[in-house]
């Protein structure tokens, strides 16, 4: 089943939005990391090491995906939506833990 240009384009700008939510929100974290108290900046510093592996494999999946040919784009949105659901909920673990 062919995807059309204008879904994947859709999809890509989606995605890039997203990213670059997350990417704000754990700058925002690492903030509030840094305003924390020694022992629970270890525990931000180890969510905040966590939260940047899971965002740098999402990103390097959505680079795949947008360099990805026709017959590559199921495997590589597959790739990236498992990235992303990894690092969402990397995300909520390290906000749950601080809240």
């Amino acid at each position: 089943m062919a995807i059309s240009d204008d879904s994947k384009q859709a999809y890509k700008e989606k995605a890039k939005a997203q990213l670059d939510k997350l990417n704000a929100q754990i700058d925002e974290f690492k903030a509030k990391s840094e305003q924390a108290k020694a022992d629970a900046k270890i525990e931000y510093q180890d969510k905040l090491a966590e939260l940047y592996t899971k965002r740098d494999t999402a990103q390097m999946k959505f680079q795949e995906l947008q360099q990805s040919s026709e017959e590559a784009w199921a495997e590589m949105r597959q790739g990236f939506e498992q990235a992303w659901t990894e690092l969402g909920n990397a995300w909520k673990s390290a906000t749950a833990k601080f809240k």
